[in-house]
């Protein structure tokens, strides 16, 4: 990903992305007020530099977001919305071959905006003036993006069809995950 074109830093502490989580039996992601660690981004920044045959897609309601992941080993990769003209991809920060403190340099470790914090496991203050200044920063992007006419995207092929078919959990296998996540 060209870090250059990240849009800002963020961190979702929503029930959804904690669902993604246990899902994918990957929990460790979450932080210690079950947040995840998200830079949003258009999606023509990303590359694959290998493993992309194992590209999957879940959604947790028909009409959701698409989660990307890697199959081999449930590493949970973005968030799409479902229609690829629209550029946007929240890269989870897990999927990251660097440590730590290489994320931080690259996408700050400061200046995130934090999401949803009424639902998170633990307190989280809240940042309204960075939500919102980060929020017309995303906004800004996501313009750019299509301004420049931006289509290429590792998550959908040329027609805009995603590359692995989306797995659209059931309503119960949800509420199960929702459960298992408080």
């Amino acid at each position: 990903m060209d870090a250059a074109r990240a849009f800002i830093r963020a961190t979702c502490y929503c029930k959804d992305c904690r669902a993604f989580a246990r899902f994918l039996g990957q929990p460790d992601v979450l932080d210690a007020s079950g947040g995840t660690d998200i830079v949003p981004t258009a999606p023509a920044t990303v590359r694959f530099t290998a493993g992309s045959e194992h590209v999957a897609c879940m959604s947790l309601s028909p009409k959701g977001l698409l989660r990307w992941y890697a199959s081999c080993c449930r590493t949970p990769l973005a968030n799409t919305p479902r229609d690829a003209k629209q550029p946007y991809a929240g890269l989870v920060t897990a999927c990251f071959d660097a440590a730590p403190q290489a994320v931080d340099a690259a996408f700050g470790p400061r200046d995130r905006i934090v999401l949803n914090t009424g639902s998170a496991t633990a307190p989280v203050r809240s940042t309204p003036l960075t939500f919102v200044t980060g929020g017309l920063r995303i906004l800004a992007g996501v313009i750019g993006a299509r301004l420049r006419r931006e289509r290429t995207s590792p998550f959908f092929d040329v027609s805009g069809q995603p590359v692995a078919a989306p797995e659209v959990i059931s309503f119960e296998q949800r509420a199960a995950l929702e459960r298992d996540v408080r």
